[in-house]
């Protein structure tokens, strides 16, 4: 298996040139179209990141497989698989210009290998795996305080709490305060940095593919609404947190 921070290495160098393509791309104007309904964006940048990522990949691992939002749909439990979000958030790419975040994860035989995302504004990446610890940029990451759900913020998914999906306006009420980000890799950074204590939100893959590897690095509870463990080839609810917001989550979640 190829090391953590060999993968590293290539990586950082690959979304140094994603993150000047998103930025040309605000500059230049990007063309946007939807999926599957009116909210569900989609630009011309989206689709040459991805395909960015996957032409370097292919190139320094000819055998690896590929899950990307916006192409390739082929996931595996067998050998090296590349799940990649290229522009994570890419409402708030277009009308913000602002939190969004660039993802790819790489797993080994289904097990985890390392994570990344990328704040691409401010140009951060966090990253880590189970072997490595979890970073941001060179510097360690510690893990956050393990405060209750009453202690600390909980982010939630825009359509979870409009529609109060497993009691999310509950929760919101008896945590210290919401929020609300519109990026999952986004969200995930908050967590990883204990800015909230945690993230709940229907997510795909490749929404939470990275963000569960950093976040397992660093002793966070990633996991589904129900309390049992993800696997990669479904969308579902995930909740990622600390261990005592994520036992209080899911018990109000589930009653």
């Amino acid at each position: 298996m190829v090391e953590a921070l060999q993968i590293k290495q290539q990586v950082r160098q690959w979304m140094d040139t994603a993150r000047q393509m998103m930025l040309d791309g605000l500059n230049e104007g990007i063309d946007v179209t939807t999926k599957t309904g009116p909210h569900d964006l989609v630009t011309n940048i989206d689709r040459q990141v991805e395909q960015y990522y996957i032409a370097q990949i292919k190139q320094a691992y000819p055998e690896a497989h590929f899950f990307g939002e916006e192409s390739i749909h082929n996931y595996t439990q067998e050998g090296m698989m590349w799940i990649i979000d290229p522009v994570d958030g890419t409402m708030n790419f277009v009308k913000q210009q602002d939190n969004f975040a660039s993802m790819v994860a790489v797993y080994q035989d289904g097990n985890p290998v390392v994570g990344f995302i990328l704040d691409v504004v401010n140009n951060d990446l966090y990253w880590g795996g189970p072997e490595v610890g979890a970073y941001r940029n060179e510097q360690p990451l510690l893990p956050p305080v393990d405060l209750s759900l009453e202690q600390g913020l909980l982010g939630v998914g825009s359509r979870m709490i409009l529609s109060n999906n497993y009691h999310s306006q509950e929760l919101g009420q008896r945590a210290f305060g919401i929020r609300v980000n519109g990026s999952a890799g986004m969200e995930f950074i908050s967590v990883l940095t204990g800015k909230t204590t945690g993230y709940l939100s229907y997510l795909h893959p490749w929404d939470f593919a990275a963000g569960r590897i950093i976040a397992e690095s660093l002793g966070l509870t990633v996991k589904k609404i129900d309390g049992s463990a993800l696997d990669m080839l479904s969308s579902t609810t995930v909740l990622v947190a600390t261990k005592r917001t994520a036992a209080e989550v899911i018990r109000v979640a589930n009653s």
